[in-house]
């Protein structure tokens, strides 16, 4: 593994200035993912766009081929979007919902999903029901069942990993529970993509969508949705699909795309699509499974160390916790706390209340600072971190 690190960081240029601690924001890209974007800027610049994507049609096609590898899925089922949350709208949009239907989500959904499920309820009457959290935390699925069963549930929604929150929601167990009622299911595999193993053919879901920037180590601007065959049959396509998506056959008449592509855009930022493509690659060559393993070694040291300080409260819940670390600091916002520690050249982030208001407001909380380490990061880096926290708990101790 020190080999295999020190390779890592030989990969990573940022690591040589900053301890990045902020990869579920977005991770610092390694070399290959640079030089594919910027490859690709400088082949635009020199031939134009359109001849420059032209050029490079196979090395955009094996793009395709690396994120089904990636999702156990096929080319055919997978469309690139500009982000997480884009191809979760165009998803979302499939649906022709009705006065009196109902989304069936968590408690702990992201906040720009809550925020759409609020947007159909204000144009549509459309109900929003969250499921009832088991007592350790995250979805239960047992009441996610009754309130499909209940009311008339026309999608069912779950974000993998919660922005504001270390918390692993049992994504395959709800897919069951839709596959056997016969409801479509997405999900929001934002945080997840890169640092937990995705199959597909496990989670049993109609769509999946993620972005590259966060643990795949990407570009910004750029994501990824699968859409399963089962959609693809079903005729589903976006709300508003264009020229990339379906042919215009006739005055009143046009033609859905056959694979997952009718949900892109004609418009295509292709030294990003590159970049993923690499990002994607460059993740599978470490192993997913290894990211897993070394990151969640990381934040389960980084929590027991933070616990350990007198006015820290970690504030991770749920059977399975993930490479993201959410903790309190006593008299310090987050936000605050996190520019402290970037001035000790440390990357955190801040999760606020209103990044998860459900969640928050169950806990009485305002606001997190949160942690999230990747494979490429080290112990001593964690040590560091711990070291400048116990700092700021003493800094205001002293001032109070």
């Amino acid at each position: 593994m020190d080999a295999r690190l020190r390779q890592w960081r030989a990969d990573t240029p940022g690591c040589n200035v900053r301890v990045h601690l902020n990869n579920a924001g977005a991770a610092l890209m390694p070399t290959p993912v640079l030089r594919a974007t910027i490859a690709h800027l400088e082949l635009e610049a020199n031939l134009g766009g359109y001849e420059a994507a032209d050029a490079c049609m196979a090395q955009i096609e094996q793009c395709y081929e690396n994120i089904a590898a990636l999702l156990n899925a096929a080319p055919r089922n997978v469309a690139v979007v500009a982000n997480a949350t884009a191809g979760f709208t165009q998803a979302l949009s499939t649906i022709d919902f009705k006065a009196g239907d109902a989304i069936v989500t968590s408690r702990c959904d992201y906040t720009s999903n809550q925020i759409q499920y609020l947007a159909l309820k204000k144009r549509l009457g459309v109900q929003v029901l969250h499921a009832a959290d088991l007592p350790e935390g995250g979805v239960d699925p047992d009441s996610l069942r009754d309130l499909v069963q209940q009311h008339r549930c026309r999608l069912v929604a779950i974000s993998w990993v919660p922005t504001n929150s270390g918390l692993v929601q049992d994504v395959e167990s709800v897919g069951r529970v839709c596959r056997e009622l016969g409801i479509p299911y997405l999900i929001d595999a934002c945080q997840a993509a890169g640092q937990i193993p995705m199959d597909v053919t496990q989670l049993g879901c109609d769509y999946l969508s993620f972005t590259a920037r966060k643990f795949l180590r990407g570009p910004r601007g750029i994501g990824a949705l699968y859409v399963s065959d089962r959609a693809l049959q079903r005729g589903d396509y976006p709300l508003f699909v264009d020229m990339r998506g379906a042919r215009w056959l006739a005055g009143d008449q046009f033609e859905i795309e056959r694979t997952a592509r009718r949900f892109e855009d004609w418009e295509f930022p292709y030294a990003l699509v590159l970049g993923q493509g690499a990002a994607v690659r460059y993740a599978m060559e470490v192993g997913i499974d290894t990211a897993k393993l070394r990151s969640r070694q990381l934040a389960t040291h980084a929590r027991a160390c933070l616990e350990s300080i007198d006015g820290v409260q970690v504030l991770d819940r749920g059977r399975e916790q993930c490479a993201i670390v959410t903790a309190s600091i006593r008299g310090w916002h987050a936000a605050d706390a996190v520019k402290r520690l970037a001035q000790r050249g440390i990357n955190t982030s801040a999760s606020l209340r209103e990044y998860g208001i459900i969640d928050f407001d169950d806990r009485g909380l305002e606001s997190a600072v949160r942690i999230s380490p990747h494979y490429y990061n080290t112990m001593d880096e964690i040590e560091q971190l711990v070291a400048a926290v116990a700092e700021l708990v003493s800094m205001r101790d002293h001032f109070q």
